[in-house]
């Protein structure tokens, strides 16, 4: 793959003037490279117009197919040589207890994409102790929400470091603020909602147990752990949180729907959203398999998870 290939996704505002323009004044400890600046000279650069997938072939200029693409929509056969060439930029949203995690291990296991998952990072943020993380624990120890402007740094910063990847995000952007800094440094090419029915979503919360170190999730019913209560990994305990107790779950779902739903209006309007239903993800996935497999050439097959 050509350079000039892998810059399409990333052919917008220096990435340096993206994260100083966000509010507040953190930053984690690694470091932008220093060979990226503006080449006017400061300031955002106007966003660039999106091209038809026809237009971009008669080009023959792969960097241009970003963000929609008409020609490429779930149930169409073949790719096109010029989008096979494109790094996929791909986003899942879903409440929790969707299934989101299970949904991201076989996208990243059937079709070679970094999962980023922005609890992930966190964690790890803060075990570093950078700054950064040092910020985010605080709201965390509080029991509130990591602000925009904490997060949104930290994902820009991990994308900047992954510009020759495909990738799909988990947990980013929660919110339209987030997803507006998100815009501004890339076109997604896909984004995915899972829609659950809240009785669903209540019992699997309910269910639902978790390894706070690493984030690892277990359900009673179809993901249980090895010894009860103790994770698979460590043997350490398995905790449950407040806010998967039932009393917490159905003001949980609310606030989720509450901020979910500007993002998932900007998704549709751009014409990437993709929406699926069910109450069982070994349902949902041979859909999710299927838009997939239009876009990007499987690694395996989707038997294998």
């Amino acid at each position: 793959m050509t350079d000039s290939m892998n810059e399409g996704p990333y052919s917008k505002p220096p990435f340096s003037s993206i994260v100083h323009a966000l509010p507040g004044t953190v930053t984690a400890s690694r470091k932008s490279p220093s060979s990226e600046t503006d080449a006017q000279g400061g300031g955002e650069s106007p966003r660039e117009p999106r091209v038809s997938e026809a237009g971009a072939e008669e080009t023959k200029f792969p960097g241009l197919l970003r963000g929609r693409c008409p020609g490429c929509q779930f149930g169409l056969p073949l790719l096109s040589e010029a989008m096979a060439s494109k790094l996929l930029r791909a986003v899942i949203l879903g409440p929790p207890g969707s299934g989101k995690g299970t949904v991201c291990q076989r996208i990243a296991q059937n079709f070679g994409l970094q999962h980023l998952s922005s609890g992930h990072f966190l964690r790890e943020n803060i075990k570093a102790n950078t700054e950064v993380g040092d910020m985010a624990k605080q709201y965390i120890e509080k029991g509130l929400l990591v602000p925009d402007h904490v997060i949104t740094r930290l994902m820009l910063l991990e994308l900047e470091n992954r510009r020759g990847e495909h990738w799909l995000l988990d947990g980013f952007p929660r919110t339209l603020v987030q997803a507006e800094a998100l815009d501004r440094l890339c076109d997604l090419d896909l984004v995915i909602t899972l829609n659950i029915p809240f009785e669903t979503l209540k019992d699997r919360l309910s269910r639902r147990w978790i390894h706070p170190p690493s984030g690892r999730v277990y359900n009673l019913d179809f993901n249980p752990p090895h010894v009860h209560g103790m994770d698979d990994v460590t043997g350490e305990p398995l905790v449950q949180q407040e806010d998967d107790k039932p009393e917490a779950v159905a003001a949980r779902l609310r606030q989720y729907k509450d901020v979910a739903k500007p993002v998932i209006e900007l998704y549709k309007s751009r014409g990437v959203l993709h929406q699926f239903s069910g109450t069982e993800t070994n349902k949902i996935w041979p859909y999710v398999y299927t838009l997939f497999s239009n876009k990007i050439t499987p690694v395996q097959s989707k038997e294998a998870y």
